[in-house]
């Protein structure tokens, strides 16, 4: 199956421990062997989604510090 082709309708979005309590939530789920997630305040607006290995990958770099927090 496509990851794009995935059906989200039913699925069971979690925010994640690490949102702001501003409101600026990311939810994930998982589906079918993918994991999507989105921007809470913009749940039309397509979610990104990764299949396990591509998620893996960014769990690793994240853990390892890859992906730095943007200045301010």
């Amino acid at each position: 199956m496509e990851r794009y082709e995935i059906d989200l309708s039913g699925a069971r979005w979690r925010k994640s421990t690490k949102s702001a309590a501003n409101g600026g939530c990311v939810e994930y789920t998982q589906v079918e062997g993918f994991v999507a997630i989105r921007d809470s305040k913009n749940p039309e607006r397509p979610p990104l989604i990764f299949d396990a290995n591509e998620w893996d990958s960014f769990l690793e770099g994240a853990a390892d510090g890859e992906f730095p927090a943007p200045q301010q």
